[in-house]
C-alpha cells in the first residue's frame, strides 16, 4: 500500500480535491437520477463535479505557482510546496468562484468551513486528527448558517451527522475521517423517510449522496482505500462511448481529428482524416448508467427494475415552485450581503448565499429574475450571473413537467472566445460561445454545460486555445457519452475558430464540414501582442516586465519597446510565408491607430491581401492576428 499522510498538509488537500473529482465524476450520473429535491431537474451531480473541479483547479494552480516559484529561483518553502493555510484557501475560493446550483453552493461552504480551521495559524504546516474534528465542525455550522431555511433530510443533515460522528472520534485524520464518512452514511440513508418527495420517489437525498462520496475520498486520501458502499452493484452500461479513433465500432462515437492542425508554419490542410465515418453515440437511455445503492422503491424494491429512476428524473417539482435559478458572484460589503438576504428571501425560496470577505456566491429560486439581480446591483457588482427557467426543461430531463421535449437542431457549433466583443462576432455567426475571462479559462464542465445549450445532435467544438485542449478532450468524451455528436477541432487561437467558423456549412454533411472547419483552421497562422509582466526567458531572449512580446503559433518571436512596430514586425514576418487575408483582433487596451497602422502596411507592401478588423474587449492581448 502507497504511503498516506497521517496529518492534513496541503498534499492531502490536494490528493483530497483530485480524488473527490474522480469519484464524483463515476457518482455524476447517479446523482442526477435521484435528483428530486428542492427542483427535480436532475443536474445535482454535474453542479458537484463542477463544483470541485473549481476547487481542484485553483489547487492545483496554487502548486502549479510554488513550482514556477522555485525554478526561478527565488525564495519558496523547505518543501518547494504551499503550505496547508495556501491550499486550503485556495480550495475554498475556487469552490466558491466554481459554485454551480444548491448543493454545489452549499458544499462550496462546507468547504469554506473547512478551511477557515485549517489556514487559521497560516504558519502551520499540518494539522492532526483534532484539527480535523474542528474543520467538519466548522464546515457544517457554517453551511446551516448559509442557507436562508435549512430543511432536515438534505445536505445540511448529512454534513451535520459526519461532524457529530467525527467529533467523537479519538485517533489520526484517517479514523476521523472514516468514522465521519460512516456518520454520514447512516444519516444519509434516513433522508429518505425525512422528506416527503424523496420517500415518494424512494430515494435518498442527492445532495447528501453527494457529499458521502466527497467524504468517502476523504477517507481515501489518509487511508489509500476506498470505503466500500455496502449493497453497490457494478454494472455495464452497454453502447458505451468508445475508444478514440474507432470509427464505426458500435457505440463509439468519435472523430478524432485531434492530430490533424498543427498550427505550424506552413500547415496549408487536413492530414489524418481521410474516411472517418463519424459518430454514432450512446442513447439516451444508456447514457444514465445505474442508480447505485442509493435508489429504491418506496416498497423496497430497487428502482431499477420497478421505473423508479424514471420518477426521479422526470418528476416535477412542487407545486407553486419558483421558475427561475439565479446565482451569481458578488463582490459586496458584509452589510450589504445581509440587507440582500432579506431581500431575496422575501422574492423565493432556496436561499443560499456563501463566502465572505468581499466576495460572495448567491443562489436563489425566484420568479422574477430580473428583480433577484437587481437586488445583486444594489448590494455591490453581481458578475457571472446565470439564470435558469426551471419550466423550460432541463438538459438532463428533456423537458418540463408537462411540456413537450424541444427539438434538438441538427448541428452547432460550440466555441471559447477570450473577450466580449468576439463572443458578440461568433453568436453573430451561429455559434454558442463560453466567454474565458483574462486568467481564468473554463472548466471542462462549463464547456459541457454550452453543449449542452446548444442542444444539437452534432456540435463542433473549438477551444481556440492550446492550453484548453485537454479540457475540451473531456467536455468532448462526456457529451458524447450523454449522446451528442461530438468533433474536437484542437484550435490554438480565436482566429483559428473565425476562420473555421467562416467555412461552416451546417447543410453539408457532418464529416465534411468538420474536414472543411479543420483545414480552414490549420492554414491559419495565429499570432498575439501582449506585454510582459515579468523578467522571463523566452525563444527571442530574455524580456523584462514592461517589453512588447509578439508571439507567433504560440512562441515568443519578436521583443520590442513599441507596441505598433513590435505587431509591424509579427506581420511581417507571418505574411513572408504568403497569405490572403489577414485578420486582426483588437484588445480594450490596445491604441486606435494601431489597426489604421497594420492595414496601412498590408495595402502599401502585400498586394492582393485582404484586411478585416474586430474589436475583442477585454480579451488578454492586447492584438491578436490571424494570417489565411
Amino acid at each position: 500500500m502507497p504511503q498516506v499522510p497521517q496529518t492534513f498538509d496541503a498534499l492531502a488537500v490536494r490528493t483530497w480535491c483530485g480524488l473527490a473529482l474522480e469519484a464524483l465524476g463515476r457518482a455524476r450520473e447517479e446523482i442526477d437520477a435521484i435528483n428530486v429535491y428542492p427542483v427535480a431537474d436532475g443536474d445535482t451531480g454535474t453542479n458537484l463535479y463542477l463544483t470541485v473541479e473549481s476547487a481542484a483547479a485553483a489547487v492545483e494552480a496554487v502548486f502549479a505557482g510554488y513550482e514556477a516559484v522555485g525554478r526561478d529561483g527565488t525564495s519558496v518553502t523547505a518543501a518547494g510546496r504551499p503550505s496547508l493555510a495556501d491550499a486550503a484557501r485556495a480550495m475554498a475560493h475556487g469552490a466558491l468562484i466554481g459554485a454551480r446550483g444548491n448543493s454545489g453552493t452549499i458544499l462550496a461552504q462546507l468547504l469554506r468551513g473547512m478551511a477557515q480551521v485549517l489556514a487559521a495559524d497560516s504558519e502551520t504546516a499540518h494539522t492532526d486528527g483534532r484539527g480535523m474534528r474542528l474543520a467538519l465542525r466548522n464546515a457544517a455550522d457554517s453551511a446551516r448558517k448559509a442557507v436562508a431555511h435549512p430543511v432536515e433530510g438534505t445536505v445540511l443533515t448529512v454534513a451535520s451527522a459526519a461532524a457529530d460522528a467525527g467529533s467523537g472520534a479519538e485517533g489520526d485524520c484517517g479514523t476521523v475521517a472514516r468514522v465521519a464518512y460512516e456518520g454520514a452514511c447512516a444519516a444519509l440513508t434516513a433522508t429518505t423517510g425525512q422528506l416527503a418527495v424523496l420517500e415518494s420517489a424512494g430515494v435518498v437525498d442527492a445532495g447528501g449522496r453527494g457529499l458521502v462520496v466527497v467524504l468517502a475520498a476523504l477517507v481515501e486520501t489518509f487511508t489509500g482505500e476506498a470505503p466500500r458502499t455496502h449493497g453497490r452493484r457494478q454494472e455495464t452500461v452497454p453502447g458505451g462511448t468508445g475508444a478514440v479513433g474507432t470509427a464505426g465500432a458500435p457505440g463509439a462515437g468519435t472523430v478524432d481529428i485531434r492530430d490533424a492542425l498543427t498550427g505550424v508554419t506552413g500547415v496549408t490542410g487536413v492530414t489524418g482524416v481521410t474516411g472517418v465515418t463519424g459518430v454514432t453515440g450512446v442513447t439516451e437511455a444508456a447514457a444514465g448508467g445505474s442508480p447505485g445503492p442509493w435508489v429504491h422503491g418506496a416498497d423496497g424494491r430497487d428502482a431499477a427494475t420497478d421505473d423508479g429512476a424514471d420518477a426521479c428524473v422526470d418528476g416535477a417539482a412542487e407545486d407553486g415552485h419558483p421558475a427561475f435559478e439565479v446565482i451569481y458572484l458578488l463582490e459586496a460589503e458584509d452589510a450589504a450581503v445581509d440587507r440582500l438576504r432579506e431581500r431575496l428571501d422575501g422574492l423565493g425560496d432556496s436561499l443560499v448565499v456563501v463566502g465572505g470577505d468581499g466576495l460572495w456566491n448567491v443562489h436563489v429560486h425566484v420568479d422574477d429574475a430580473g428583480a433577484a439581480v437587481e437586488a445583486g446591483v444594489e448590494a455591490g457588482r453581481p458578475y457571472r450571473i446565470r439564470i435558469t427557467h426551471f419550466g423550460l426543461g432541463d438538459v438532463h430531463t428533456g423537458a418540463g413537467a408537462g411540456r413537450p421535449p424541444r427539438e434538438r437542431a441538427q448541428r452547432a457549433v460550440v466555441a471559447v472566445v477570450p473577450g466580449e466583443g468576439l463572443a458578440g462576432l461568433y453568436t453573430e455567426a451561429g455559434a454558442t460561445t463560453v466567454l474565458a475571462r483574462p486568467g481564468e479559462p473554463p472548466a471542462s464542465g462549463e464547456l459541457v454545460e454550452a453543449v449542452r445549450r446548444a442542444h444539437a445532435r452534432e456540435v463542433v467544438l473549438l477551444p481556440n486555445d492550446a492550453d484548453l485542449r485537454h479540457t475540451a478532450a473531456a467536455a468532448a468524451e462526456q457529451a458524447r457519452a450523454e449522446g451528442v455528436r461530438v468533433a474536437l477541432i484542437p484550435t490554438r487561437s480565436a482566429v483559428q475558430g473565425i476562420a473555421a467558423l467562416a467555412v461552416h456549412e451546417p447543410e453539408r454533411r457532418f464529416d465534411e464540414d468538420v474536414v472543411a472547419m479543420t483545414s480552414a483552421a490549420g492554414a491559419t497562422r495565429y499570432a498575439e501582442v501582449a506585454v510582459a509582466e515579468r523578467q522571463s526567458w523566452t525563444m527571442a531572449g530574455i524580456c523584462q516586465a514592461g517589453d512588447v512580446l509578439g508571439l507567433i503559433d504560440g512562441d515568443v518571436a519578436v521583443i520590442g519597446a513599441d507596441l505598433t512596430a513590435t505587431a509591424e514586425t509579427v506581420l511581417d514576418r507571418m505574411l513572408a510565408a504568403g497569405g490572403e487575408m489577414v485578420t486582426l483582433v483588437l484588445g480594450d487596451e490596445a491604441p486606435d491607430t494601431i489597426a489604421a497602422h497594420l492595414e496601412s502596411r498590408v495595402r502599401e507592401s502585400y498586394l492582393a491581401v485582404d484586411t478585416v478588423v474586430y474589436r475583442g474587449g477585454r480579451q488578454g492581448a492586447l492584438l491578436l492576428i490571424g494570417v489565411e
